[in-house]
């Protein structure tokens, strides 16, 4: 979503009209498109550093929170940054400039969300 709505954003910036029905339809198509690449990138990205989250939180449990979102960060950034240096081109328009952070926010979304289940998970079953 934050990368439909910054290529959105740098559009509106140029003068083009852009109304709500047309956000909604280009987020959407947006997820439809990226999904099999990036999203698939992200997803192995997100599971390595979830799961090396998962081994640190073993030992340092008071601070699952912040290891998951810390974790949905560095996923985010390892990914673009190694785009980046890979094809010598940022390929994520919505990982250009101030959407570099954004999608970094993404990661961290994610990281805060997986914590929150995974607690809620550890609640219901017990440690294992």
């Amino acid at each position: 979503m934050f990368h439909s709505q910054y290529v959105v954003n740098q559009l509106v910036n140029v003068g083009v009209v852009i109304g709500f029905s047309d956000r909604v339809n280009l987020t959407l198509e947006d997820w439809l498109g990226l999904l099999p690449t990036y999203g698939a990138i992200i997803a192995v990205a997100l599971a390595i550093a979830f799961s090396v989250a998962g081994l640190i939180y073993r030992k340092y449990n008071k601070y699952a929170i912040q290891l998951f979102v810390l974790s949905g960060i560095t996923a985010f950034a390892v990914v673009l940054i190694a785009i980046e240096s890979i094809m010598n081109i940022t390929i994520i328009a919505g990982a250009r400039g101030w959407g570099f952070y954004l999608q970094l926010v993404a990661g961290a979304i994610g990281g805060y969300a997986f914590a929150m289940l995974a607690h809620t998970d550890i609640s219901k079953n017990g440690a294992k």
